[in-house]
């Protein structure tokens, strides 16, 4: 009859070896997927700009196409409507309305006069 060797014997003899050849394992499997993270990311980030390249390019053919058309009729060209120059002239004009929701979420408008605050405080609410 065969001598029974307990569970833990096995294990015993199996862990030093499992470390060995599983630790190389784990590091390569862990820079690789660290490897391909950074590459999906590269890959990711570049079709953006190409995203944005392709929209630019649209735009400018866009406007070049209403330019023309607005040549041909005789209607002014100088401002598209909706286009990039009214964009530009919002920004000209007093506090954009995210700057004035903001000064108005901070409490600078309702603050009293003559209450002070403490640079703890500050610090607090921006972490």
């Amino acid at each position: 009859m065969l001598p029974v060797v307990p569970p833990f014997l096995i294990g015993l003899i199996a862990a030093p070896l499992l470390k060995r050849l599983g630790k190389p394992l784990m590091r390569g499997i862990v820079k690789t997927s660290v490897g391909l993270g950074i590459e999906v990311k590269r890959a990711v980030h570049e079709a953006g700009e190409g995203i944005q390249d392709l929209a630019a390019e649209a735009t400018a053919e866009v406007l070049a196409v209403q330019m023309t058309h607005g040549a041909e009729h005789g209607t002014d060209t100088s401002v598209p409507q909706g286009g990039i120059a009214g964009r530009a002239e919002a920004g000209t004009g007093s506090a954009p309305p995210a700057a004035a929701a903001h000064a108005a979420q901070a409490g600078s408008e309702s603050k009293a006069a003559g209450k002070v605050r403490g640079a703890g405080s500050a610090a607090a609410k921006v972490h």
